[in-house]
C-alpha cells in the first residue's frame, strides 16, 4: 500500500489496531487542518442522539449532529459545501469548506435554504498538537487516503462509512471490516 502524508481534506481512517479507543474507534476523520502547529479534524461517521433542533431551540428543522471529536465537545461547528450562502467559511478543499457565520446559517436553516445535504454539524472536533498526528501515523493508528467523493462527503451515510474503507483497502483490511465492533462479544 502507498502511503501518502497527511494534507488538509484528506481522510484519516482509523487502523483497526486502535480497537478499544472510546474516541476513535472505527472513525473516519475529515482533516480541515493540517500545519507544523497541529491538525484539526472531524469525525465523519459518529452521529450523536441530539439534533441541531435539541441544541439551538429556534432552528425549525432537525439536522444530525455528530461526534467530531474529543476536544470541545460543547463547542458546535459545521462543515459544509455552501460558501456562496454562508460568509466567512474556510475552504478545505475539493468545495468543502469550514465554519462561517453561524446566525446566517441558522436563517438559512429556518427558510430552507440549507439542507442536510449542504452542511453537517459536530459537537468537538479533533485536536492534534504539532506533529502528534505524524507520531500516530508511524505507530499505525491511522491510515491516510485522499478524498474522492470531494464535497459530496458531506451526504456519505456513516453508519457503514469505516466497513466501506476497510473493504476498499482490501487484503487482510477486509477481514475486519466484518469483525464485532467489540472483539470480545465474539
Amino acid at each position: 500500500m502507498i502511503t501518502i502524508k497527511p494534507k488538509k481534506g484528506h481522510l484519516l481512517i482509523a487502523e483497526p489496531s486502535i480497537i478499544g479507543d472510546n474516541s476513535f474507534n472505527r472513525s473516519v476523520v475529515l482533516l480541515a487542518d493540517h500545519t507544523n502547529e497541529g491538525s484539526i479534524g472531524f469525525i465523519l461517521n459518529k452521529p450523536l442522539e441530539y439534533t441541531l433542533r435539541d441544541l439551538v431551540p429556534d432552528t425549525l428543522v432537525a439536522f444530525k449532529v455528530y461526534n467530531g471529536g474529543p476536544v470541545e465537545q460543547d463547542n458546535l461547528y459545521f462543515i459544509h459545501k455552501v460558501p456562496e450562502l454562508i460568509p466567512e467559511s474556510i475552504e478545505i478543499s475539493l468545495g468543502i469548506y469550514w465554519g462561517g457565520d453561524f446566525d446566517t446559517v441558522l436563517s438559512l436553516i429556518n427558510q430552507g435554504k440549507i439542507k442536510p445535504s449542504d452542511i453537517r454539524f459536530f459537537l468537538g472536533y479533533s485536536g492534534w498538537e504539532p506533529f502528534q498526528l505524524e507520531e500516530e501515523l508511524e505507530t499505525n493508528s491511522w491510515i491516510v487516503s485522499e478524498n474522492v467523493y470531494e464535497k459530496s462527503i458531506i451526504e456519505k451515510k456513516d453508519s457503514s462509512f469505516w466497513k466501506e474503507k476497510m473493504l476498499e483497502l482490501g487484503g487482510d483490511y477486509s477481514i475486519w471490516s466484518n469483525a464485532p465492533e467489540n472483539p470480545s462479544y465474539n
